[in-house]
């Protein structure tokens, strides 16, 4: 893997590419997948695997001291008709097929859950309407998880929602049929106390395509670890992250796309802006081609905005192929000041300093936006944007 950055405002980097001869999933962790607590470890922050995140945040998740309260979460879900929505036990045989739990917390969060929440669309059924997941935490500690399941060439859009204030870790699986289309967003609109740390894991069937937007803006510390694997040929995935992380907020995203089957696509694309001191982004990305994946087309891409003076980023694309038979490979990086140029452009035409800052910051991130195809949720990310860079100006 390569080496991890921190990458200073101004620069433009490419990760290296690594050939290997021989390499698994598991070589990203300082210890194999595992649905036992007890093998891994306790972090201590040296470990590749978390050493930008501060543990001392996490309110003893890391490290099994967090315990479950009574006043956790209120977890709701709306769904259009035809749609069954079931809360299930531990021993629910759809319970953790996409993957085990790839660190200690989120082995902590499938140990600990009572009851799982289970969303199926069943085949062939197309959803005009989105299925809406509302997770509002009120002040305890909890641990959760959640399946969403869409049969043989089922199409859905499905919408979680994360409020309030919580500690809170959590598993999310997505299982994909063949031919099936699933666009999930999951916004992050915590309080400001608030620690999220969850895995989503995404199982795609063949010849189906998941789309995952990302939207993290609340929350004193959120880490999430969104993961593809492919069941089958033809398969697509495209994962979108917009975050906007401001003073003292930690927002880390880490991805992993394992191409682990022929012929399967993958397109990732995370976009952060960060103001205010001790703003910390960190974005890992990891596509890793395996030998037997052959005609295999993937790129990852992450950019960064910076807004003020006191603000750090952390990006570290990284892409190991094990095969020369692929259509193609690339990733990149980049993370950068605002741009004055722009700035005075607007400016020289009349508009306002303000409005010309929210201006350039809404078309950075605009592609995004356009990607999530629920407008009250567009309209309220917009909203949210305008809010922030208006608190940078106050």
């Amino acid at each position: 893997m390569a080496e991890a950055q921190n990458i200073p405002v101004g620069s433009t980097t490419a990760g290296s590419i690594a050939v290997a001869a021989e390499s698994t999933v598991a070589t990203r962790m300082s210890a194999p997948p595992s649905f036992d607590v007890a093998d891994f470890p306790v972090p201590h922050g040296r470990e590749e695997e978390w050493r930008f995140t501060p543990l001392e945040r996490l309110r003893g998740l890391h490290d099994g001291t967090a315990a479950a309260t009574d006043a956790g979460l209120k977890v709701a879900v709306e769904a259009p008709e035809g749609v069954t929505v079931e809360t299930v036990g531990r021993d629910d045989a759809r319970l953790g097929r996409t993957g085990a739990p790839v660190d200690r917390v989120a082995a902590q969060a499938y140990s600990a859950f009572t009851q799982a929440s289970v969303v199926t669309v069943p085949k062939e059924t197309v959803l005009t309407e989105p299925i809406r997941i509302t997770v509002h935490g009120e002040g305890g500690t909890a641990f959760g998880h959640q399946v969403v399941e869409l049969g043989a060439f089922a199409e859905a859009l499905v919408v979680i929602d994360h409020t309030g204030d919580a500690v809170l870790a959590a598993n999310v699986e997505y299982v994909l049929g063949d031919g099936a289309k699933l666009t999930v967003v999951s916004v992050q609109d915590w309080d400001d106390k608030a620690v999220h740390v969850a895995q989503h894991n995404a199982l795609v069937g063949r010849d189906a395509s998941f789309k995952s937007v990302v939207v993290t803006f609340g929350g004193d510390v959120v880490r999430l670890h969104p993961r593809v694997t492919y069941a089958g040929t033809g398969g697509e995935a495209e994962l979108f992250g917009l975050y906007f992380t401001d003073a003292g907020q930690h927002q880390e995203h880490r991805l992993l796309v394992d191409h682990n089957v022929p012929h399967c696509k993958s397109n990732v694309v995370y976009k952060g802006a960060l103001q205010g001191d001790d703003a910390h982004a960190v974005w890992i990305g990891d596509v890793l081609i395996e030998a037997k994946a052959e005609g295999t087309d993937t790129y990852e891409m992450n950019r960064n905005l910076v807004l003020t003076d006191g603000a750090r980023v952390d990006s570290v694309p990284n892409l190991e192929i094990e095969t020369g038979e692929i259509v193609g490979a690339g990733h990149a990086s980049a993370t950068g000041r605002f741009d004055d140029e722009q700035l005075f452009y607007l400016m020289a035409r009349g508009i306002p300093e303000k409005d010309a800052r929210r201006l350039v910051v809404r078309g950075f991130f605009a592609e995004l936006v356009q990607q999530i195809g629920v407008p009250d949720i567009e309209e309220r990310l917009i909203a949210k944007i305008e809010e922030e860079l208006e608190a940078a100006v106050a």
